[in-house]
């Protein structure tokens, strides 16, 4: 395959052109016949090669010209908007660093439990591996997700318990369902960047309050309230993303006050709920999935690539949301996704991989702000959990231009403003502590710091 893309590649083979014929290519490269036809089907699978019955195999059309490469890699030249981080940290090489990102590195994740799943996935009978996905997801998954949701002090039936293909789409699923285009949503200042990306999509009208080390600024909270009619509040109760605060008791009772009062609903997504030491309030407890729904998923957890997302909420809802996923989706997600999550789930491995996880990230924490305070970078608060730090710049610097300035070396930061609706941040970035351990990102951000916009 790779003899095959070389020659493509440089041009000694173009579109419509005939490949060497089986025999002669095997004798060519020293290997046996059957692995040339091995190397062939694949190739015909991606779409670069094809074949004529009786003639042999051929450069398809479509085949990619060396220089279309290039228009593969993410525009670094965009406007840095809610999908600037999204596109360079998806996009870029494996192999450059992304402090800006939000997920954890390979080697943090449970390899070994996943590997197991999926060798007994691969034992499971046939219709896991090639059937739809039910229309409300695994009952096994589900069945497990109800435990996780009492340990919250969520009270749930399984009617009330859908599983979706991520924890986006679950978000997206809502917005369908509650949302009309120019409806007014309510976010934090600053708040989740794809959430502000997705309810673009929507057609929405954004409205933001600023977010403190307790939760949304409660006051303001309650005057958007009486004056946008927000219809949705979509936040993260649990170490909030960005700035890893945590929602206090207090605020949670009155933000519920205040949203029966302008029947408002709430989103809480509780992804990085996992991430805490000790529990704190959710919303869905304190309001009992009547105006609160409940969302979530494991790809910070578990695997970014096994995607299942989950949403609890009032069964009459659920109903509604279903038949949006049958619709959009046809049935719920991928059943290799959900088997191998409620496997991991019901291992018994998934908590000790999670209490190392913490005190592993406990540790970085306190490593990545000591190192980003010595080169003037303030953590706004120290996380309880998590693996984010909040920190803002020194001297006013723009933390746009200091992305900017990085990305030119291929190291990928989260600047301010992508998260504020209001576009207060302009002097923070996120940082993600499990990504800090390249000496190359380090220099990088101490050149990019020195860099001021008038020096570009």
């Amino acid at each position: 395959m790779s003899a095959i893309r070389a020659k493509i590649a440089g041009r000694a083979l173009l579109a419509g052109d005939r490949l060497p014929s089986i025999r002669s290519l095997a004798t060519t490269i020293g290997v046996s016949p059957s692995t040339v036809v091995e190397a062939y089907d694949r190739l015909a699978a991606e779409g670069l090669i094809r074949a004529r019955r009786g003639s042999g195999f051929y450069v398809s059309p479509l085949a990619a010209p060396p220089l279309a490469l290039a228009a593969a890699e993410p525009r670094r030249d965009r406007a840095v908007d809610p999908f600037w981080v999204s596109r360079q940290s998806l996009d870029t090489d494996a192999a450059v660093p992304k402090p800006g990102c939000g997920w954890l590195p390979p080697d943090w994740m449970p390899e070994h439990a996943l590997r197991r799943a999926t060798r007994a996935l691969a034992r499971a009978e046939v219709s896991a591996l090639t059937n739809y996905g039910s229309t409300s997801g695994s009952l096994a998954l589900r069945r497990l997700l109800l435990a996780r949701l009492a340990e919250d002090e969520i009270e749930a039936s399984i009617n009330q318990l859908m599983l979706t293909g991520s924890g986006t789409q679950a978000t997206d699923l809502i917005c369908r369902f509650l949302l009309r285009p120019a409806d007014t949503v309510l976010v934090d200042d600053p708040c989740y960047f794809n959430f502000r990306a997705l309810l673009r999509a929507h057609q929405v009208r954004v409205v933001s309050v600023p977010y403190t080390p307790s939760g949304p600024d409660v006051a303001h909270f309650e005057q958007v309230l009486a004056a946008e009619r927000p219809r949705l509040y979509i936040t993260n109760s649990a170490l909030h993303n960005p700035t890893g605060a945590t929602l206090s008791l207090q605020a949670a009772h009155r933000l519920l006050t205040a949203a029966a009062a302008h029947e408002l609903t709430i989103v809480e997504d509780d992804i990085f709920g996992d991430f805490e030491p000790e529990r704190s309030p959710r919303l869905a407890a304190l309001d009992g999935l009547n105006r609160v729904i409940r969302i979530g998923s494991f790809s910070k957890t578990l695997s970014a690539s096994v995607r299942c997302g989950y949403i609890a909420a009032r069964p009459d809802w659920i109903e509604h949301l279903v038949d949006l996923q049958v619709a959009t989706s046809f049935g719920g997600p991928s059943p290799v996704a959900t088997e191998i999550v409620a496997k991991v789930l019901a291992g018994g491995s998934y908590r000790k991989h999670m209490d190392e996880l913490r005190q592993r990230l406990a540790r970085a924490r306190r490593d990545v702000a000591r190192k980003l305070q010595a080169l003037g970078l303030e953590p706004w608060l120290m996380p309880r959990g998590g693996f984010f730090l909040w920190c803002r710049l020194a001297g006013g610097q723009d933390a746009t231009a200091v992305a900017r300035a990085a990305l030119e070396e291929d190291i990928v930061l989260a600047p301010g403003n992508v998260f504020s609706v209001a576009q207060t941040a302009q002097d923070f970035l996120r940082f993600n502590v499990a990504h800090m351990n390249d000496p190359r990102t380090w220099d990088v951000l101490r050149r990019a710091l020195k860099t001021r916009p008038n020096d570009r």
